[in-house]
């Protein structure tokens, strides 16, 4: 694994770039997919928002201060990519964001890349019933195993905050679960 600072000095030299961004895109592409299909449910809408992640993350380089870490900025861009991807569709469908995540959720059995069993697909469908900021904390702690510092720095927010926001969540999914 080359070093990150090694990296982000390759990413930004026009000699090492493409090399250096073959590099990134191979060591963090899974990672940043899941994080991403985590949002926005769907195997081919979560493809086409990686892509346009690494778009930005390419053209916006320059502008990559080392304020955070590297994984940080970008999750933070594939975050703010899943979520306007989300809303953009939702305009198209003339529902709202909620509405259409509830809608994917209901549907992820159909869904060819979904890999879960019932109990899966339950907590699926609680995760997609919780608010943006619940749901963006939620998954990243429970199934990123990020630490609540990582998190804020992704979300800009304080870790008190987030701490809050994941109590929340356990709760109404935990509800949800024993619902039915």
């Amino acid at each position: 694994m080359i070093a990150e600072e090694t990296l982000v000095r390759e990413l930004k030299q026009k000699e090492t770039q493409a090399k250096a961004f073959e590099v990134l895109i191979n060591t963090y592409k899974e990672r940043l997919y899941w994080h991403i299909r985590r949002i926005v449910l769907d195997h081919d809408d979560a493809d086409d928002v990686l892509q346009n992640t690494f778009i930005k993350v390419f053209r916006n380089i320059d502008k990559f201060k080392g304020d955070s870490k590297l994984y940080s900025w970008m999750y933070r861009i594939g975050t703010n990519e899943a979520l306007s991807f989300l809303k953009s569709k939702s305009r198209k469908l003339g529902v709202s964001s909620d509405e259409l995540i509830e809608r994917k959720a209901d549907n992820l059995q159909a869904d060819v890349y979904f890999e879960g069993d019932a109990i899966q697909l339950k907590l699926q469908q609680a995760i997609a019933r919780l608010p943006e900021k619940q749901k963006l904390v939620f998954n990243m702690k429970y199934y990123e195993e990020m630490k609540y510092e990582e998190i804020a720095e992704i979300l800009d927010t304080s870790v008190g905050g987030l701490k809050a926001s994941y109590h929340l969540a356990t709760k109404k999914i935990e509800a949800f679960l024993k619902s039915d």
